[in-house]
């Protein structure tokens, strides 16, 4: 027979334990834990579920058979690259996002480029079959997928292996409940074994199955840490909702790289993919003004240019602000005390602001050069010319740093109609003979040596 008993778990990490406490000894969270109630199985039974299972034969590496190996691909070019090629058949993917960004709107554009190729089961436990089928009018949806509204994840269960589904889309596994278990919905433990039922199914079946997963307050995936663990790829969609863009990113992929991302922008007809994210960054660009420098990120093996705007006014107070958005704080502050320290610019008295155009977020140390620039260009109030882009990462000495995948930055540079690129000198040494010789090159090897290029180039434009 099987017994209760009561123990407390923390919603933040997952942490498990006899008693309570008023703050979690595995995350430091206040008032997480709470109190349910686990049901311990009988070692009898437990003997019993173990005949009863199915364990695959042990096979040889060599015995193993992947000629058969398919993806299916979705009809939106960004969601398969990041997706690794499109989805995997068995696979298990997550999605998550905060609320109103996109989440079940591209899962259902999916369901309209495959719906009348494969069979797709689309489960939700948020909205009755009526609000779906107004939100896929909305959308122009009109494939022949098969709906329900479920939050049983047994039933669930038993229905994908009755229908035998080609996708399954489960929307959202917080709202699932397995009833063996007295916690709630959204529970660490509901949302644990949830997941776990899909994943057994997902794999014994080969049933590819897309799952959708809300965030917390900070932006991570609500419920425990091991819920990533379970499935095969994490995809967040990041973005500020006041804005049309959306970044499909990920964090997690058994089937391919997790440094691509996907760029989308928000229409009343759906997502539609952004082909060239650095023309979008870009746009609107302001000419001949100081504190803005444009420079180029690699997402993967995409490069993408993203212009950087700094703001440096003496401020009014007797602590200077500094704020940055899109950009990492603490290696802001980094950067000014290096310039500060080697380059014999002074910011202490300055209110310094720096902003990545787009709602974009950059985080790749080959940027430091490009926001160093605009600065102390904001700084001297002398503008950097438009046609100059900017990358390499700073170093506490003050050098240039040489960064990864240099001609393909030069090369997506010169495509766009730069003229001009200052780059790490040992990147310059090192270039091969087939870069693109439409674009001058100017290797530095300290940060006061780009500075003071740019200056020149600011003087003799004015000369003229």
């Amino acid at each position: 027979m099987a017994k209760s008993k009561s123990t407390y778990i923390c919603s933040e990490c997952g942490y498990e334990s006899p008693k309570w406490y008023g703050r979690c000894p595995g995350c430091g969270e206040w008032n997480t834990m709470n109190e349910e109630l686990v049901t311990s199985v009988s070692k009898n039974a437990e003997q019993k579920m173990r005949v009863t299972s199915s364990y695959s034969k042990p096979l040889k590496l060599d015995e193993i058979n992947t000629s058969d190996e398919f993806r299916y691909k979705t009809g939106i070019g960004e969601l398969d690259n990041v997706l690794g090629g499109g989805i995997v058949k068995g696979s298990l993917v997550l999605i998550g996002g905060d609320p109103g960004i996109g989440k079940s709107t591209i899962l259902l554009q999916v369901c309209q480029n495959l719906g009348n190729q494969i069979k797709i089961l689309y489960v939700s436990g948020e909205e009755s079959r009526r609000q779906i089928k107004l939100r896929a009018d909305r959308l122009g949806v009109t494939s022949n997928m098969l709906v329900m509204t479920e939050t049983d994840i047994e039933i669930i269960s038993e229905q994908i292996k009755s229908i035998e589904p080609d996708l399954v889309i489960i929307d959202s596994i917080q709202t699932m409940n397995l009833t063996q278990l007295n916690s709630s919905p959204g529970s660490v433990t509901q949302v644990r074994e949830c997941t776990n039922v899909l994943m057994r199914t997902a794999k014994s079946l080969e049933i590819p199955v897309i799952v959708v997963g809300h965030v917390n307050k900070d932006g991570a995936i609500a419920g425990p840490k091991v819920l990533e663990h379970i499935v095969d790829a994490v995809l967040y969609f990041e973005g500020d909702k006041q804005l049309t863009y959306r970044i499909l990113r990920a964090v997690k992929n058994r089937f391919g790289s997790t440094n691509e991302i996907g760029v989308f922008e928000m229409t009343y007809k759906g997502l539609e993919e952004v082909v060239n994210p650095s023309l979008m960054l870009l746009s609107g660009r302001p000419m001949g003004v100081s504190g803005t420098c444009v420079a180029c990120t690699m997402e993967g093996s995409r490069p993408i240019l993203a212009e950087l705007q700094a703001l440096a006014t003496n401020s009014g107070y007797g602590t200077a602000r500094r704020m940055a958005t899109g950009f990492d704080y603490n290696r802001m502050n980094l950067l000014i005390a290096v310039l500060e320290k080697k380059g014999g610019y002074y910011f202490a008295g300055a209110d310094t602001y720096v902003n990545v155009v787009g709602g974009f977020k950059l985080d790749e140390r080959a940027v430091d050069l490009c926001v160093a620039m605009a600065l102390v260009s904001s700084l001297k109030d002398f503008p950097i010319p438009d046609d100059v882009i900017a990358f390499g990462e700073i170093g506490l000495a003050g050098e240039i740093r040489s960064v990864s995948q240099a001609e393909k930055r030069i090369n997506e540079a010169a495509r766009l109609g730069f003229k001009k690129c200052i780059l790490p000198y040992f990147n310059l040494k090192n270039l091969s003979k087939d870069i693109n010789h439409d674009i001058e090159l100017f290797g530095v090897r300290s940060v006061r040596q780009a500075i003071k290029i740019v200056s020149e180039f600011d003087s003799s434009k004015s000369n003229k």
